[in-house]
């Protein structure tokens, strides 16, 4: 069977606790023919890490929410 995964650096995006968070380049395996994203454990652990350490954020941006009506 052909390998449909190839190793990808992406942007996860996540609500935790009514905040949205964007941690960008995020290692991940991809699948190429549907997009799914795999993570190890040890990167789910530093995503994690991250949100609860309320660091300062690299960067922040203004997001827009609709309802759908």
């Amino acid at each position: 069977m052909k390998e449909t995964m190839i190793y990808a650096e992406v942007t996860y995006t996540l609500e935790h606790a009514g905040k949205f968070y964007v941690i960008e380049h995020v290692p991940a395996r991809v699948c190429k023919e549907t997009g799914e994203q795999l993570f190890s454990p040890e990167t789910v652990e530093h995503i994690q890490a991250l949100i609860k350490s309320n660091r300062k954020p690299d960067r922040v941006i203004e997001t827009p929410v609709y309802e759908y009506t």
